[in-house]
């Protein structure tokens, strides 16, 4: 079988900027082939295909793969060591304050911190969705996940922590508790009551990402209340944070969204409380050093004061760690 490998060291990354070395390892990614027949398809002389393929093969991207005899003639054929490549290289600025990668749920409470903490550290975020932050997460590709996960048993978030991570210790923290709803029009001018308005044919509605934990509750809820998503107008659009879904109500390109109420209630525009859910930041233990600045933040008072003043959040168990 063949197989695709990721590409994590920057020399690897660095050698493949160059076009010319780039277009040999896709053909030899296709097939193997001799210096002169690489040098034949480039219109290049096979000594200048020699330096670029030591190059590649100095960093583990091309190899010898065959060596023929043929009428006392020696022919080397040249292979990549993959059939494709997936580039992951994380590329953080290099500054004197320390600088965590967040990624996950989108959550307005997120930016509010990152503007607090500024002054002692640089939280850049990634709003992806909450299968993809654990996942980032995962692949070392961020410090800290936030999710909302809600397993068909009733758990929040611990069950699908423990399936990416069953060979690690990863911690979770409640964040806070926020209500989600339908984010409306002011003053709702077409009436929408709940859920099952969504099919009617006079509402345009606009979705959340896919692996979003907003995006799961909508579907099981929709499929509990048999509500086909195809009768639902603009399922198929979607926008990746709470604020980008208020935005497209409060430009008049929808007519109902789903999200947070602390976002309704940003852009001044009319929500329905649907259900209140867990948030959790998620994180390794070898991170700890690292944002211990944000976990400590949220042990705050002036934290929960700001969170409440946002509407929509419940942060009695704000800075708690969930039990496992």
């Amino acid at each position: 079988m063949e197989k695709i490998e990721p590409l994590y060291a920057f020399e690897q990354i660095k050698v493949l900027s160059d076009s010319r070395r780039y277009h040999i390892l896709r053909l030899l990614m296709a097939e193997q082939a001799t210096l002169t027949q690489i040098g034949a398809i480039l219109n290049e002389s096979p000594a200048w295909v020699r330096h670029h393929i030591k190059v590649l093969e100095g960093v583990g991207l091309v190899e010898m793969s065959e060596i023929r005899v043929t009428g006392g003639i020696t022919e080397k054929f040249y292979k990549a060591h993959a059939s494709a490549l997936l580039l992951q290289q994380l590329i953080l600025p290099q500054n004197e304050k320390p600088v965590i990668i967040f990624s996950g749920s989108h959550d307005t409470a997120i930016e509010h911190i990152a503007s607090d903490l500024s002054r002692h550290l640089s939280i850049l975020t990634l709003p992806v969705g909450s299968l993809d932050g654990l996942v980032n997460l995962r692949q070392g590709l961020c410090h800290v996940a936030g999710a909302h996960l809600l397993d068909p048993g009733g758990e929040y978030n611990l069950p699908y922590v423990r399936h990416f991570f069953p060979d690690r210790v990863v911690d979770l923290v409640t964040l806070a508790n926020r209500t989600q709803g339908l984010i409306l029009s002011p003053g709702n001018p077409l009436g929408i009551k709940s859920l099952t308005d969504l099919v009617r044919g006079d509402v345009q509605f606009i979705n959340r990402n896919l692996g979003s934990g907003t995006r799961l509750w909508l579907d099981r809820e929709l499929s509990r209340l048999n509500l086909p998503v195809d009768q639902v107008r603009g399922y198929e659009n979607f926008v990746s944070t709470h604020t980008e879904a208020a935005r497209e109500v409060l430009k008049g390109q929808v007519d109902a969204a789903i999200g947070i109420q602390a976002a309704a209630w940003e852009a001044q525009l009319d929500f329905i409380p649907l259900f209140e859910e867990r948030y959790d930041l998620i994180y390794p233990d070898e991170q700890i050093p690292l944002i211990s600045p944000l976990l400590d933040h949220l042990q705050t008072a002036s934290f929960r004061r700001q969170l409440n003043a946002l509407t929509g959040y419940n942060t009695t168990h704000s800075g708690e760690k969930v039990p496992q």
